[in-house]
């Protein structure tokens, strides 16, 4: 039923805006799995409030739900808000100039514990940005990057506890900012290899316990790291 419910939404956007795919998508309940797969160029997945060619973020409410997306081709976009308790997200972006935001209980006033994230990105140019939970109100997340490609930008924030993070850049100009708070057991790794790379990390806990590593392979690579166990930000 949930593939066919797809089926529909996308059909239903290409006969209105015939020069791309538009998938829009806006699910409550508990148990959700949702499949989406996109070929071509300047597709988007969204909210169903979205008009054509601006795309607002779809919305997924619920416990124990699993997101499958899958976007080939160059300039697509995905927009995505979800409130809720172990989420499970497969993300495959290959392209160039694609824009993934996904923002986690954005409006700070739902839970969202035991989240489990794998991106991969391969391509030129991306956009990423990822904004993950409230620390009072969440706990427990992995999240694994693997991005191959030049020029990428990738931008998170973790606000949560027990947060572990294995990202892996391979690409020459890239830029990562990473940017975690928490009460305690934060987990950070980051392999990198490139060249002419930015690099900043900020790390900060009220209860200590975390735990930070880089390897880094490159030349002319900026790199800035901070770990602050009094839970203030400094900036890089």
């Amino acid at each position: 039923m949930k593939y066919y419910k797809t089926l529909i939404l996308l059909l239903f956007s290409m006969s209105v805006f015939s020069a791309d795919n538009e998938v829009f998508v806006d699910q409550a309940g508990n148990n959700a799995d949702i499949d989406i797969e996109q070929l071509g160029e300047s597709n988007i997945i969204g909210g169903l409030n979205s008009v054509a060619g601006t795309p607002t973020a779809l919305d997924l409410d619920g416990t124990s739900l699993t997101l499958d997306i899958n976007q080939i081709g160059n300039s697509n976009k995905f927009l995505g808000d979800i409130n809720g308790d172990s989420i499970t997200g497969f993300f495959n972006f290959d392209g160039d100039s694609n824009t993934f935001t996904i923002q986690a209980d954005p409006t700070d006033t739902y839970g969202i514990d035991s989240s489990d994230y794998d991106v991969n990105v391969t391509g030129s140019s991306n956009t990423f940005t990822f904004d993950h939970g409230t620390g009072a109100l969440s706990s427990t997340i992995d999240l694994d990057w693997t991005i191959m490609g030049d020029s990428n930008t990738i931008d998170y924030d973790l606000d949560i506890d027990g947060a572990t993070s294995y990202i892996d850049v391979d690409g020459d100009s890239n830029s990562l900012t990473y940017d975690g708070d928490g009460a305690d057991n934060g987990y950070f790794y980051l392999d990198h290899t490139g060249d002419s790379s930015t690099l900043n990390v900020q790390q900060q806990s009220t209860i200590n316990n975390d735990w930070l590593q880089i390897n880094s392979n490159s030349n002319n690579t900026t790199l800035c790291v901070i770990q602050d166990d009094q839970g203030t930000t400094t900036s890089c």
